[in-house]
């Protein structure tokens, strides 16, 4: 780590750059390992660049700066990135960021690196329906097969937005679609989007949106990132669609299915460059707003797919980064 401090010096003829669009979709391609890596790409995100290296995406609100994911390169590069995106940055805050990012952020910088939550990924290799654990999955299954469910893939848009609203409705946040955790549904840039849509007496109930995960240029995984289901129709659906995909994306050989950001999702012991403080203040609130954001739910449904599960954080300058998160909320549209 030491040696890619010093090699900064070596850097200096750089300077944060202007990619153009096809630039950095190569750096997604080649470095785009992490779950919220196409994500980055979504409307509204600020780009800081060094040629030759890879990116940082982050929005801005209220005066502060919130950088999504890991830098989009080489995992030997993230300290030149950070390095240098903090010199122009200072205050700066990181949201689901890896422990490779904490431990720079926390050692170059004396930052915080708070759990923010939990992902989850499945060997699709090893993947299927047995098991006490699934019988929630076989369920939902049988339920749908009854009700003569079936799941196509396709990309055209079928019901897509009367979907969308009615699910919205339903929601804790009701006013609009959540952004930058969580990317809109409709994006510019889709390429390698999967789409499946399920299907009630050849009705479009329910869908789910798939984002791919990159490494060397090669799809090693996909995320469902956006997920709706008909109003009248909910039980059973996001089940249903998921084995399907994960079935299919099986048969094509992709190696790893990523369940995404289960938000608030928290180990109860506190690591020493966490704040115990905002580490409390979190689990009041999966404990107690619900009214924000169904945390609880979203939690077992993801649980049931009996992944192997790995902490994601955020990093603060201050203990308590109230303000912050303040605007945070603001900027991903849940306040």
């Amino acid at each position: 780590m030491t040696d890619q401090i010093l090699a900064l010096d070596s850097l200096r003829v750089l300077e944060s750059g202007n990619f153009s669009f096809a630039e950095r979709v190569a750096f997604l391609k080649k470095h785009g390992t992490h779950s919220q890596s196409f994500s980055t790409l979504q409307p509204g995100m600020q780009y800081f660049d060094l040629p030759g290296i890879g990116y940082i995406a982050y929005m801005r609100k209220w005066g502060g700066t919130f950088v999504l994911s890991d830098p989009v390169c080489a995992p030997e590069n993230f300290a030149v990135m950070l390095e240098r995106f903090h010199q122009r940055f200072p205050n700066a805050s990181y949201i689901q960021v890896s422990r490779s990012v904490v431990d720079f952020l926390h050692l170059r910088f004396g930052m915080y690196g708070t759990q923010f939550g939990s992902e989850s990924r499945i060997d699709l290799r090893k993947w299927n329906l047995s098991g006490k654990k699934k019988q929630i999955l076989r369920t939902a299954l049988n339920q749908a097969e009854k009700k003569g469910i079936t799941v196509k893939e396709r990309f055209s848009d079928d019901h897509t937005r009367e979907i969308s609203e009615a699910w919205i409705r339903t929601r804790k946040c009701k006013s609009n679609e959540i952004r930058f955790l969580i990317r809109p549904m409709e994006m510019e840039y889709r390429e390698n989007e999967r789409h499946f849509y399920a299907y009630e007496n050849g009705k479009a109930v329910g869908f789910i949106y798939f984002d791919p995960i990159y490494r060397n240029n090669e799809i090693i995984s996909y995320v469902p990132n956006i997920s709706r289901a008909n109003a009248e129709f909910r039980q059973g659906i996001f089940y249903t669609l998921m084995a399907h995909a994960m079935d299919v994306f099986k048969a094509e050989g992709v190696p790893y299915l990523d369940l995404g950001l289960i938000p608030l999702s928290l180990d109860r012991t506190t690591e020493h460059q966490e704040s115990g403080l905002l580490k409390r203040l979190l689990h009041l609130i999966y404990e107690k707003g619900n009214f924000l954001y169904n945390f609880k739910g979203l939690e077992f449904t993801k649980s049931r797919f009996r992944g192997e599960t790995f902490k994601t954080y955020c990093c603060h300058r201050r203990a308590i980064p109230a303000l912050e998160f303040l605007a945070m909320f603001k900027l991903t549209r849940l306040l």
